[in-house]
């Protein structure tokens, strides 16, 4: 690449970031695995997973979405959406009741 220099300190930086970030990820992820290594029907057709990975968590949370409506003077309205009793129930292993009002 002409006339970039991928030396340069704001790159470092970017990447030194980066990093920090990943490095923080691992032991949230490993503790996710951890806490819900119990049997849980994660797959698609409903099998148990015995050994449930984070990422198999997250895939389970992807679609959901929570949203905050605020006006001026008046009180903020919150739309939510309807939980799964399986994200309910893995909710509940991961302490995180109050995480979604349940």
């Amino acid at each position: 690449m002409l006339g970039h220099d991928c030396h340069s300190p704001r790159e470092v930086s970017r990447i030194q970031t980066l990093l920090f970030v990943h490095f923080l990820a691992l032991p949230v992820e490993s503790l996710m695995q951890r806490e819900l290594i119990d049997s849980l029907p994660l797959y698609p057709e409903g099998r148990a997973c015995r050994r449930p990975t984070a990422r198999k968590l997250i895939d389970l949370f992807e679609e959901v979405q929570r949203h905050e409506l605020s006006a001026a003077r008046r009180p903020s309205v919150v739309f939510s959406m309807k939980l799964s009793p399986m994200q309910r129930h893995i909710l509940r292993l991961s302490n995180m009741r109050e995480a979604y009002e349940i």
